[in-house]
């Protein structure tokens, strides 16, 4: 009989004609070993299980297996890399065993910790999701890739939950309190997960487990040690435990430590069984010369049928430390779970501990000289204490690191008050390990800038960099290696403010007289603080700096009143306007009616709203969408996120900003027939007394859209004409799957359905929107939802659009119109057709909102009456989402060139029948150079009463002709008919203005 054997190198047996037999078709049924039970609720908040997540292997095979260099490999469910990769130690998996493998945890510490015995990676255990995921047993250790990897070395694969691959269909969901298992106690494998897993209470098997014979048979009983998990002593004390072990149908004649000898740990007094079924026992013994730190022992029983089980016992030797000794070189302690005593002085305190720093520190700066004590104990600034306390790894919830704090303090006592810790000085540019200076008092000597102001006011967060962070796609193709390495330097240049509290801020802070609150581009100095780390706003842990003096702010990125450009004779803008929705929430509407819904598809709900909550919360969002949309003074708006009910909210807004106005100076462009399917919608305003509508708006009601784009041709006073294109494309929140999900390229999720979108656009709305126009001149804004770089762009801007930010903004600094991540691109666009672009005098954004903290808006939920007493009638912060401005120059359709031609009238004849006048006009051109036509003949001043019948038009009054020549060359002339009706008989006479081109 044999039994799960964990090898070390030289004591490896290696079966050749083994590892021959494991070398099957990609994703056929796995012969020897399966996952047969997985679970990835371990540790999270709210679970009472586990602490730690785990991944049950299973011999379902006759033979054993031997494992040298295997892995199991995780993908996220949307993903198709595998970022979790974790070597298994070699072993044997005898035929019909389980055995238990111990993954991380969600951070909890109360939960139980997994039977034993459990294996524990050799290296990179990793985190799972509890619902969904993809899960590999590799027989290397090559990083598969791909959402189903059909590759030799993948021996099994559970795709689970919302997975984007699987055997087969993908297994149901797992949760906290329901783990996957494989049917049969893990017997049946017919690589259809769906049919093979279902879900089920915990219940992981070890290998000291029974047997499960797929075959049937008779099962030979394992050893069964039985050992203490921990032998705790004191340092000089020393300390032993007694352990034994059993064999059912074997004698237990052999114990050995095999996890490598430490001096001062050893096995006496073993005493062999006395017969099958008996009880070895040995005692391990822990010396009084050991040093404090953890040993963990691993303890080998053996058998006269050659069998072996282990177990191991974590010797924990505890004593009196330095900081630097408790932080230690490594990403754990060396003290990590066990009691020490330290010294140091009190630099800071928050709101559930204080920061420790030994104030002359190791002269190493692999070691930090600071350490967090979790433990709300009175004390004061500059107190030298003697702490007694566990030290732990504490991880922030989804941080993809731990921080080494102390807590569950025992005994503490102030020495001596009064001292001082000089700040270590540092230069914070993106390239610094922060790691080596946890917990220490720091002065940033450079000054940083502020990149995000999102969570000031329930946080009192501000991220802060090295200059501003621009999203890598924003200025560089996905996956290009340009793209990747500014996405790494961005994730190290980031040091989080707080302010200690870790609560909502009573009192705001960093504010700049007045309301004026720090901006995102503001500059900080005077940073002097403790580096934290833990849970930062929006999710995942980072770097902060708590600061024991307050910074100094510069206002170096200042509100603008209104948008600069170069003027021309036509502005465009577009903004998105936050879910402008005269139906509120609450049910009831502007209107003062109640029980009212919005519409979604084919529901008509409540719930379907998504903009104020009630009227209290509209006035305050009204208020401030009619100051942006005063301020940007634009000819023609492009609108975003507003309610789709028809015309009835931009109606609404039309009204009230022609009331703060003074006067009636926009119009909305009436709704196209298709709308779209989402609760909100595109729309456009207007000046009448600026530009006029040509024919009726279009959209595109394809199923690829359920927010259709809009386009409107206008016509300007000078006669051209250009066709704005409104768009609102899929967001990248709410993962789908497979390629809709996060593919890890930076362009988040829903990437294909923007580029269907945009492949829709340029394939065949763009083009009808010309055709439709009878001119090429093409204007395309709105919330593309898209960086600048990014899949829709570039497919737009290689089917000849032209990037106007690009082109204005970037010579001179960071296109962006919003702000996620701490880091800024623009999700917002304008991108001109050919022969538009060269009509286009400027372009730029109009920073009112990216920048501003999100305290400042609208809503009044959630907020202190510290964040709600800022809340201003004024367009900062009026949505989330920067406004596009661009100035046009339209060339105009026609131009007056009356001066370049010499015109011959005739006599006018009567004809007696008709009782019209009849003559004609001859015009030479008297240039040197050829004059384009199309030609318009204008009369003027003609007497009243007097018609030219065979007018072609009437532009200002004036009858006019059109002459369809495309040219006239120097010295060569064309003549006009005329024809007149003049009952009254009056004296003729008229005026005549000859233009190139058309009304």
């Amino acid at each position: 009989m044999k039994k799960l054997v964990v090898s070390h190198p030289g004591r490896m047996t290696v079966l050749a004609a083994l590892l021959a037999g494991l070398s099957w078709p990609a994703l056929a049924a796995s012969p020897n070993l399966v996952i047969s039970q997985v679970y990835g609720a371990g540790g999270n908040t709210g679970t009472t299980i586990y602490k730690n997540d785990y991944v049950e292997i299973f011999n379902r095979g006759a033979t054993a297996v031997t494992l040298s260099g295997w892995s199991l490999q995780y993908a996220s469910a949307s993903n198709s890399t595998w970022s979790g990769k974790a070597i298994l130690p070699t072993m044997t998996v005898e035929p019909g065993q389980y055995v238990l493998v111990q993954q991380q945890g969600g951070g909890g510490t109360s939960q139980p910790a997994l039977p034993t015995p459990v294996v524990v990676p050799l290296s990179g255990a990793f985190n799972m999701a509890a619902a969904n995921g993809k899960l590999a047993l590799v027989n290397d250790s090559v990083t598969i890739n791909g959402h189903s990897p059909a590759t030799p070395n993948v021996v099994d694969m559970i795709g689970f939950g919302s997975a984007s691959g699987a055997e087969g269909t993908a297994a149901p969901s797992g949760s906290n309190t329901l783990a996957l298992f494989r049917a049969e106690g893990g017997c049946v494998d017919t690589d259809a997960n769906d049919l093979d897993i279902t879900t089920g209470a915990p219940a992981p098997r070890t290998s000291d487990s029974a047997r499960n014979l797929c075959g049937g048979g008779n099962v030979a009983q394992p050893i069964i040690p039985a050992c203490p998990e921990s032998l705790s002593v004191e340092q000089g004390s020393g300390g032993m435990a007694a352990l034994s072990a059993t064999d059912a149908d074997s004698v237990v004649n052999s114990a050995d430590i095999t996890s490598g000898g430490v001096p001062g740990i050893t096995l006496a007094g073993f005493a062999a069984a006395g017969a099958e079924g008996g009880v070895a026992s040995v005692t391990l013994q822990a010396d009084a010369s050991l040093g404090v730190g953890s040993y963990p022992v691993v303890i080998s029983f053996g058998n006269n049928a050659g069998q072996q089980a282990s177990c191991t016992v974590n010797v924990s030797v505890s004593g009196a430390a330095t900081i630097p000794q408790i932080q230690g070189e490594g990403a754990t302690s060396p003290f990590n779970n066990l009691t020490v005593t330290t010294e140091g002085v009190v630099t800071h305190k928050v709101a559930n501990g204080f920061f420790l720093q030994d104030p002359t520190g190791d002269g190493n700066p692999a070691t930090s000289d600071g350490l967090f004590v979790f433990a709300p104990t009175a004390v004061n600034v500059g107190d030298r204490m003697r702490v007694s306390g566990t030290i732990t790894e504490y991880r922030p919830s989804g941080a993809p690191r731990t921080y080494t704090e102390m807590k569950d303090v025992t005994a503490s006592a102030v020495l001596s008050t009064g001292n001082s810790v000089t700040p270590t000085n540092i230069t914070f540019d993106g390239t610094l390990d922060l790691a080596r200076l946890e917990a220490m008092l720091v002065n940033v000597v450079n000054p940083l800038v502020v990149n995000q102001t999102s969570y000031l006011g329930n946080r009192g967060e501000l991220t802060l960099a090295d200059g501003r962070r621009e999203t890598a796609t924003n200025r560089f193709r996905p996956n290009t290696p340009e793209a990747i390495a500014l996405a790494a330097a961005n994730a190290k240049n980031q040091l989080v403010l707080d302010d200690s509290l870790f609560s909502t801020p009573t009192v705001i802070p960093y504010i700049d007289g007045g309301s004026r609150v720090v901006r995102a581009g503001d500059t900080v100095t005077g940073l002097t603080g403790v580096i934290d780390y833990g849970s930062i706003g929006g999710g995942g842990g980072g770097f902060k700096l708590q600061y024991s003096v307050e910074p100094s702010f510069t206002a170096s990125n200042p509100r603008t009143a209104a948008p600069q450009l170069a003027a021309g004779n036509l502005r465009v803008a577009s903004a998105n306007v936050l879910n402008y929705f005269t139906t509120f929430t609450n049910g009831a509407d502007v209107f003062g009616n109640v029980d009212q819904g919005c519409t979604l598809g084919n529901s008509i709900r409540r719930s379907n709203c998504r903009g104020a909550d009630n009227q209290a919360e509209f006035d305050r969002q009204n208020a401030k969408i009619v100051n942006e949309l005063k301020a940007l003074d634009a000819d023609v708006l492009g609108l975003m996120e507003i309610q789709n009910n028809g015309d009835v909210a931009v109606d609404y807004l039309v009204r009230q900003l022609n009331a703060a106005i003074g006067f009636p100076t926009y119009t909305y462009v009436p709704a196209p027939p298709a709308t779209g399917t989402d609760a909100i919608r595109v729309t456009m305003i207007y000046k009448p007394a600026k530009v006029s509508l040509v024919g009726s708006a279009l959209s595109d009601s394809d199923d690829v859209n359920s927010r259709p784009p809009m386009a409107q041709t206008f016509k300007t006073a000078n006669g051209a004409k250009f066709s704005l294109v409104v768009n609102h494309l899929k967001a990248k929140s709410g993962c789908g799957s497979g390629a809709n999900g996060d593919l890890g390229d930076g362009q988040g999720c829903h990437n294909l359905r923007r580029t269907e979108q945009a492949a829709r656009l340029r394939d065949y709305f763009l083009p009808l929107v010309a055709s439709t126009a009878g001119d090429p001149d093409l204007l395309v804004i709105g919330d593309m939802n898209a960086h600048g770089f990014e899949d829709p762009i570039h497919l737009l801007t290689q089917a000849g659009l032209v990037n106007q930010l690009e082109r204005f903004v970037r010579p001179s600094g960071i296109p962006y119109s919003y702000v996620f991540d701490g880091e800024v691109g623009y999700l917002d666009h304008a991108l001109a057709s050919a022969s538009l672009n060269a009509q286009i005098v400027g372009a730029t954004e109009w920073h009112i909102n990216a920048d501003e903290p999100a305290m400042i808006d609208y809503n009044l939920d959630g907020k202190s009456p510290a964040a709600l007493a800022l809340i201003e009638d004024h367009a900062y912060r009026s949505a989330d989402h920067d406004p596009v401005v661009v100035s046009l120059n339209l060339a105009p359709a026609y131009a007056d060139v009356t001066g370049g031609f010499a015109i011959q009238r005739s006599a006018l004849a009567l004809n007696r029948l008709t009782g019209k006048f009849s003559g004609t006009i001859t015009l030479t051109n008297t240039t040197s150079a050829a004059i384009s036509g199309p030609f318009q003949v204008q009369l003027k001043d003609l007497p009243a009463g007097i018609t030219l019948d065979n007018a072609t038009g009437s532009k200002d009054g004036a009858p006019y002709i059109t002459v369809n020549n495309a040219s006239v060359a120097p010295g060569a002339k064309f003549t006009v008919s005329l024809v007149f009706s003049n009952p009254r008989k009056v004296p003729m006479s008229y005026t005549h203005t000859i233009y190139s081109g058309t009304f």
